[in-house]
């Protein structure tokens, strides 16, 4: 009922004013429960949504390092510890420049929920830096890393908050980061995930967003009797979770069409098969290149510079079956929404967190498209860091097929979860508030066992 999220809503807007990303986060969340909350009398006299919303704890501290000049540069390094109800703080590391509290409280926020949805025993968090990493060489990467753990280690751990990867942080990083909080430590312990496969991390973990997103979304097409097979695929992005998300789609005999980065967008018609993602994989990992030099090896493909005055982006504006946003959140706005509907496009899952505007989000539901949304959708990162920690517990390493069932069983969960919660409480088929009915009630039973800390 409005009447008990919407003060809830007032009190964030108040308490935490012009923290834009933070504030949708919520409301979406909170337009979901208001649908289910007066069920649930209990959890509305305890005051479990005014406390949901609000971080356990939020650490920020400076990061001094040196450039390869010698010279003293400074950044700002936080983490955003929000909810401990259901397990250690679990969420990723993002070094980008614009990390800010709004970005990390919003994916602290969205992290509990799709945490809940895995079943797995996990709370939510997520931290960073406002670092670019792009353009800097190794050894300032390897300084950077050691400073910024040289003041977080004392705030994780094992048992307390194991972080991970996310935009701007992947193996090297971690690794660095790893190396400075065992050399603090005086030990050798599951902290971080996403290590390498031979000291301590688990296979198939690179993979596991992008793979678990394709998973998720042949789950939703099945439940019209549709597959992947054959449909052309759009995605955005050309890291970790695009790459193999493309990987995965190709695998199911779908045709992939496009990727993009921060300065534009590649669309290649004729598909880009396992030749030309190889090339995308060389030229973002290894050269750290820009996606516009795929038209230099690949002349008839289309490359679409953005401009961040265009009302709506080129990408989202061609043909396809299905849309793989994997960028960065609301990278689709109100317009873009509306071309995908209007292009026919019936299935769109979500790799990046909250790549959706509200708006966009409003007409793809209405246009009765298949929505996946981020906290269902991409959840295949967490789930198989949950997996390595587990690993870790046992001092034991599984295969990739093992790591994998795994996977695709959590994946097909979480589906169920989302299909049961929204017939139960909802629409069919609305899997926005069939994912955050269900992480609530997870994540709110257990806040109600614990009391009132």
């Amino acid at each position: 009922m409005e009447h008990i999220t919407a003060p809830v809503m007032e009190s964030v807007l108040r308490k935490d004013p012009g923290e834009k990303e933070f504030h949708q986060a919520v409301h979406e969340v909170l337009m979901s429960l208001s649908k289910v909350i007066d069920s649930y009398p209990n959890l509305v006299y305890h005051k479990i949504l005014d406390r949901i919303v609000e971080p356990e704890r939020v650490i920020s501290f400076r990061v001094p390092w040196t450039d390869d000049q010698g010279i003293l540069q400074i950044n700002r390094g936080c983490r955003v510890e929000m909810n401990s109800a259901l397990g250690p703080y679990k969420g990723g590391i993002r070094f980008h420049p614009s990390v800010n509290l709004s970005i990390m409280k919003f994916l602290a926020f969205e992290q509990t929920f799709k945490n809940a949805l895995t079943g797995l025993n996990l709370g939510g968090g997520k931290g960073g830096a406002d670092f670019d990493p792009k353009g800097k060489s190794d050894l300032e990467i390897m300084r950077f890393c050691q400073s910024f753990m040289s003041e977080l280690w004392r705030h994780i751990g094992d048992r307390t908050d194991i972080p991970a990867g996310d935009i701007g942080v992947g193996g090297r990083e971690i690794g660095y980061m790893f190396g400075q909080y065992k050399r603090l430590r005086n030990e050798f312990s599951g902290v971080l995930t996403g290590k390498g496969s031979q000291w301590g991390g688990s296979f198939l973990r690179p993979e596991a967003t992008g793979f678990g997103l394709v998973y998720f979304a042949a789950h939703m097409l099945a439940g019209r009797s549709e597959t992947l097979e054959g449909k052309t695929c759009l995605i955005s992005g050309s890291g970790n979770v695009a790459q193999f998300t493309a990987e995965k789609l190709l695998e199911m005999g779908a045709k992939v069409i496009s990727f993009s980065d921060s300065t534009g967008a590649m669309v290649d018609h004729d598909g880009i098969d396992h030749e030309k993602l190889a090339f995308v994989k060389q030229l973002k990992n290894v050269h750290r290149g820009r996606i516009a030099e795929y038209q230099e090896r690949y002349p008839h493909a289309q490359y679409y510079r953005f401009n961040p005055r265009d009302a709506f982006s080129p990408l989202w504006a061609q043909e396809a079956d299905c849309a793989f946003p994997c960028a960065t959140q609301n990278e689709i706005n109100e317009q873009d929404a509306k071309h995908l509907a209007e292009n026919k496009v019936i299935l769109t899952a979500e790799g990046a967190n909250m790549p959706t505007s509200e708006e966009g989000i409003e007409i793809f539901l209405s246009s009765g498209m298949l929505f996946g949304p981020a906290k269902a959708a991409n959840a295949g990162g967490v789930a198989v860091s949950g997996l390595e920690m587990a690993q870790n517990g046992s001092r034991l390493q599984w295969s990739r097929s093992q790591v994998d069932d795994h996977l695709h069983r959590i994946m097909k969960n979480i589906y169920t979860t989302c299909v049961e919660y929204a017939q139960r409480y909802s629409t069919p088929e609305n899997f926005v508030d069939g994912a955050n009915i269900a992480g609530f009630i997870r994540t709110a039973n257990a806040m109600l066992d614990q009391g009132y800390v």
